[in-house]
């Protein structure tokens, strides 16, 4: 017998207090969205040039919506279904090996319809650089804008074309990004840039943008991931500039991709198989295990994000083994079909949730999307499986030691991997927080070493290295604290630990 009061599982207090509650969530979802449009209308009204009030406001009104999905999510029931994720059918997934090449005079043809896209809105803060990302010097005193004008340029010099290069800047890289690209402007590429767009930070106890005005300190914004481009490539009007110049098809990627080149064999795939929409990807290794993947659910080709999955299937979506490949973010769409996409509202990209805590110790909420993702609204849309060589991303120093090596040879603009490399395979280099930022991982090597025959490099402590030293096999030096290491020039490390102290003094 129940004590009285005590409400039976499942009877008529349970169903009132579930009723209860969703009355409770409906009503504060309710008062939320109220108060986020008084405040965004607020904000609005605050800019006194229409011009800039026009754009503004069409901001204000995507961040809204991006909202109102947040909130509803919150409370909905209805989550991804596990068990309706399949891997990809062998037509949803093309071997790059399986791709038609192309003759001389079909290139000139197809590429007089490409564009190419940058995705350009980082902050180089995590390798301990100020300004764009994609200034930071990389090889042979170019950064990755060189490179990729480089690249570019070259193309449209072989074929007598003109490729047009895109930009699509942040507020935090647009200003410094329009000073340097005036450096090419005696270089054969066209160089057009806009801007992504700017939301608010909201706190995430309140649920009110952290802004108090449109000039609010830098902190209180952020550009919304890259799958913003869509919105911001239409409303910027250089969707439109592409199409009326005869532009057919735009290869995205990211800026700090070194691997991603033109292909002119996948355009051409485009092209014969109709599809609107094409995802690189590649064969995923246990350093990819967090990289977004392409799945089957419920019959329709789908990019799955790590922050999409539920917490009991983590382990299932890093396991190389359920899931082979992973997204590279080199992308190539048909301009008109995105045209079609974006007149008729059909875009409805999954929401990425991103928390963070500034440096005022306070949480705030991102609203985040993938331009991946986008794949779902395009026709006859699917990946097609690239070699490892075209995702070359510099994320961390540990990136940078290998683009910087001899692993590679700059031809036109473009790494190429070294022919006297025996192995197709990259080393996996992981070094310590000493070499985190890119003066101290340049203050600590007095020149690259020689990594042909290197396949693992770990190196945490106060380490510092010579000239033309050789690294082969397994190295692994760990210098303790209070403890150095230098490893002297003309050194050859094979299959060694290094470890306690080792000081070279000059004399």
């Amino acid at each position: 017998m129940s004590q009285p009061g005590t409400p039976y599982k499942g009877g008529p207090f349970e169903r009132i207090r579930s009723l209860s509650v969703t009355g409770f969530e409906a009503n504060t979802i309710s008062v939320a969205s109220k108060q986020l449009r008084i405040e965004l209308d607020r904000l609005c009204s605050m800019v006194t040039d229409d011009e800039k009030r026009a754009a503004f406001e069409n901001e204000m009104d995507n961040f809204y919506a991006l909202f109102k999905r947040y909130l509803q999510e919150k409370t909905s029931t209805k989550k991804l279904d596990w068990d309706l994720i399949k891997s990809p059918s062998a037509d949803e997934i093309v071997p790059y090996k399986n791709l038609t090449k192309c003759t001389e005079t079909k290139e000139k043809e197809i590429l007089n319809k490409l564009a190419v896209l940058k995705l350009n809105g980082g902050l180089g803060t995590t390798m301990g650089c100020v300004g764009p990302k994609s200034a930071i010097e990389v090889r042979d005193n170019m950064t990755f804008l060189d490179l990729t004008v480089r690249q570019i340029e070259y193309l449209n010099e072989q074929n007598g074309v003109n490729v047009p290069f895109i930009l699509m800047n942040s507020f935090n890289t647009d200003e410094e990004t329009k000073r340097i690209v005036q450096k090419y402007t005696g270089h054969n590429v066209n160089i057009l840039t806009f801007n992504q767009s700017r939301f608010p930070r909201i706190g995430k106890d309140s649920l009110l943008p952290l802004a108090r005005d449109p000039e609010s300190k830098i902190s209180h914004w952020y550009p919304p991931g890259h799958g913003d481009l869509f919105e911001s490539l239409y409303n910027s009007g250089v969707l439109d500039r592409l199409i009326a110049d005869g532009k057919e098809y735009i290869f995205i990627s990211n800026v700090d991709n070194l691997g991603a080149t033109v292909d002119t064999s996948i355009l051409n795939h485009m092209i014969e198989t109709e599809a609107e929409f094409i995802m690189e990807v590649t064969d995923k290794t246990r350093a990819d295990v967090k990289g977004g993947t392409l799945i089957d659910y419920n019959g329709q080709v789908r990019l799955l994000e790590i922050a999409q999955v539920p917490s009991e299937h983590v382990d299932d979506f890093k396991s190389v083994k359920k899931f082979k490949i992973f997204n590279t973010n080199n992308l190539w769409i048909s301009l008109k079909a995105l045209k079609r996409v974006m007149e008729n509202h059909e875009l409805n990209l999954d929401l990425i949730v991103n928390n963070k805590t500034l440096d005022t110790g306070e949480k705030v909420i991102q609203l985040e999307t993938a331009v991946g993702a986008a794949i779902k609204h395009f026709k006859k849309s699917h990946g097609v499986n690239v070699p490892r060589k075209r995702f070359l991303p510099v994320k961390s120093t540990s990136d940078l030691f290998l683009v910087t090596s001899d692993l590679y040879k700059l031809q036109h603009g473009e790494l190429i991997m070294n022919p006297q490399r025996m192995f197709n395979s990259v080393p996996l280099v992981k070094l310590g927080d000493h070499f985190k930022k890119v003066g101290d991982f340049l203050s600590r090597f007095q020149k690259p070493p020689h990594i042909l025959e290197l396949d693992h490099l770990t190196v945490t402590g106060d380490v510092t290295f010579g000239r033309d030293v050789q690294l082969r096999g397994t190295v692994i030096i760990v210098a303790n604290s209070g403890s150095r290491i230098d490893i002297p020039s003309g050194a050859i490390l094979e299959n060694k630990v290094v470890s306690g102290n080792l000081r070279i003094l000059d004399h």
